[in-house]
């Protein structure tokens, strides 16, 4: 069976030396944050998540969820006893506002749990994932009456939230929706329609279950434009505000998926079930989009998270599976064959790995920083900034993350070889289930397009021009003996401001152009990040090996990983910006009917 240790040493690195959140101690919520605290939540979480929820995430995914005759779903064996434990431990208040029963604590401690969480067991993780979405689009939009009913129950982990966009014949285009919803004269709503791909959908874990549901009303205008979102409880609450009669929704049936097994991902049929506003009318896609781009970042650090577990996997077998010998002659000559950690593409794929999850976790919990100024910031400079700031990267985080948590997954089952093809292992699940955080919450594709199409233009730019001014600034002020680290960053954002200008440039003219490059644009942008992530942290481990002081084994592997990102991922920031210059004529050109075979 894997096994799964949280990096407790990692995260505290990242919250105290490189964000150093005791800066912020002034704000609210970081002042209950002291180092002390941080530790012992951190460290509990990390227990928690490697003792109780990771032994039964392969076990979970090979028995995954039974819908019974009557619509009902049971989770995996031990699904029930770990939530419990879980809501019964607090982790569903950690970040809450305390005037909902949380402990309002900062949002990047959310993200710590989001990511310990999901390297132990992703299919388990999201049932309290999507709730704290659900949580955070009531706090936006909903009524102080539906705030008090719905949030304190939510908040304790009584009644778990869902988010219900997708349809059978809408995806991505959600203007496309058909589900509907009319007014009764109580001012409830009657929903009728089918929602597919409904992540937690039902399930035996909670007590009620809160669907936040897009539907469309008669008199909307078409497209997104008439689209609303309401409340649609599983049991509607009664007088005392605890779950009541049963409303008029089902699960049709679970989704038998490549992946997150564990979790009951349901077809959604709602018969004139009773569901209540939540805002104004045709404003609910504005509304959902507080709970999905929480949900974006949140599939960034999935990605990491399972790129984490499948990356302690694959270090553990190179070290122990003994296979020929190193190409510098026999390692261990007392024994017939050498650990496969002596050859170099071993190293390649392990030391690629741990350089794009140990970046991307400090970008992670950057960005969960910059939510956490956006809303709380000393001054409005301040929020406008972190705004402008996670507003870039939201689609980075989310599509750069997942794709280098799927590639790390891959390389990791690979150094297994045939035995990581083999289901007993573990490994497959970690490809199964990193794959589809390249597709939820909006492809990465789609998130590429969001880069290209909205968030490096909004403002005249101005997110991006301090995206590139912040980290011109960090290699200007780089220590001298990390010259070639800021050289080769500086050389991608270049690359960057070319690649920019040119794509620009050609989408004025063509707007395929940007689609065309909008792939190779968000992971130029992800390279970019993470590289100054890395030039961060080796600042860093610099000056603590200076100092003599610490883990110099630490340290010194932060040397030697901001060092092979620099020298094997920046330099591809120049073969990014040919392809986003290339164009869309090579895509474009060919008629749609040549692709299909002719033969």
């Amino acid at each position: 069976m894997p096994a799964y240790q949280a990096p407790i040493r990692d995260t505290l690195f990242v919250l105290n030396e490189v964000l150093d959140i005791q800066h912020y101690a002034d704000l609210p919520g970081f002042a209950e944050a002291s180092p002390d605290l941080a530790e012992a939540v951190i460290g509990e979480a990390g227990r928690f998540a490697s003792q109780v929820v990771a032994p039964i995430n392969q076990a979970g995914d090979a028995h995954g969820c039974i819908r019974h005759a009557d619509g009902s779903v049971t989770t995996p064996p031990g699904f029930r006893q770990a939530f419990t434990q879980y809501r019964d431990g607090g982790w569903t208040t950690l970040t809450a506002p305390a005037a909902y029963g949380g402990q309002g604590l900062p949002h990047v401690f959310g993200t710590i749990l989001e990511e310990y969480l999901n390297s132990a067991n992703m299919g388990f993780a999201m049932y309290p994932g999507l709730n704290e979405g659900a949580i955070s689009a009531l706090l936006a939009v909903a009524s102080e009456e539906q705030k008090a009913l719905y949030l304190p129950h939510m908040v304790a982990g009584r009644w778990l939230g869902t988010m219900n966009l997708t349809e059978p014949h809408c995806g991505t285009d959600l203007g496309l929706m058909r589900t509907r919803a009319e007014r009764r004269d109580d001012g409830s709503y009657a929903i009728t329609g089918t929602k597919i791909f409904i992540s937690s959908g039902e399930h035996d874990l909670a007590e009620n279950i809160v669907h936040l549901v897009l539907a469309r009303t008669p008199d909307a205008p078409a497209g997104t434009r008439g689209i609303s979102l309401f409340i649609v409880p599983k049991f509607l609450p009664d007088a005392d505000g605890r779950p009541g009669a049963r409303n008029a929704l089902a699960a049709g049936s679970i989704e038998h998926k490549m992946g997150i097994r564990s979790n009951a991902t349901c077809v959604m049929n709602y018969d004139g079930a009773t569901g209540f506003l939540v805002g104004e009318e045709c404003k609910g896609l504005s509304a959902m989009f507080v709970m999905m781009n929480a949900a974006r970042l949140s599939v960034g650090v999935q990605g990491i998270a399972v790129g984490e577990a499948a990356y302690q996997n694959g270090a553990a077998y190179a070290l122990d599976r003994r296979q020929g010998r190193a190409p510098t002659g026999a390692a261990d000559a007392a024994a017939p064959a050498d650990p496969l950690i002596v050859q170099p593409d071993v190293r390649r794929m392990l030391m690629d790995a741990r350089s794009h999850i140990e970046g991307l976790r400090a970008l992670a919990y950057w960005g969960a920083l910059q939510v956490d100024l956006a809303h709380h910031g000393a001054s409005p400079e301040v929020r406008e900034e972190a705004e402008d700031l996670i507003g870039l990267l939201t689609p980075v985080i989310k599509g750069f993350g997942s794709d280098c948590g799927f590639k790390t997954a891959v390389d990791m089952q690979q150094i297994w070889g045939g035995h990581g093809y083999i289901a007993e292992n573990g490994m497959d699940q970690f490809v199964r289930d990193a794959r589809i955080a390249m597709i939820y919450e909006g492809a990465n594709g789609v998130q590429a397009m969001d880069l290209v199409g909205r968030k490096i233009t909004a403002h005249d730019g101005r997110a991006l021009r301090r995206f590139v001014g912040i980290v011109r600034d960090a290699c200007a002020g780089a220590d001298p003996a990390l010259a070639p680290l800021a050289l080769s960053l500086s050389r991608a954002l270049d690359d960057l401001d070319a690649a920019t200008g040119a794509l620009l440039k050609a989408a004025a003219k063509d707007r395929n152009a940007a689609g065309a490059g909008s792939y190779a644009y968000m992971t130029l942008v992800g390279i970019v990040a993470v590289g100054w992530m890395w030039l961060r942290m080796a600042g860093i481990a610099q000056a603590r090996l200076a100092q003599g002081g610490g883990n110099a084994l630490f340290y010194e592997a932060k040397l030697h990983c901001a060092h092979h990102f620099a020298q094997r991922r920046l330099p591809e920031a120049a073969f990014l910006r040919v392809q986003i210059e290339a164009g869309p004529d090579t895509l474009m050109a060919i008629p749609a009917e040549s692709f299909v075979s002719a033969g």
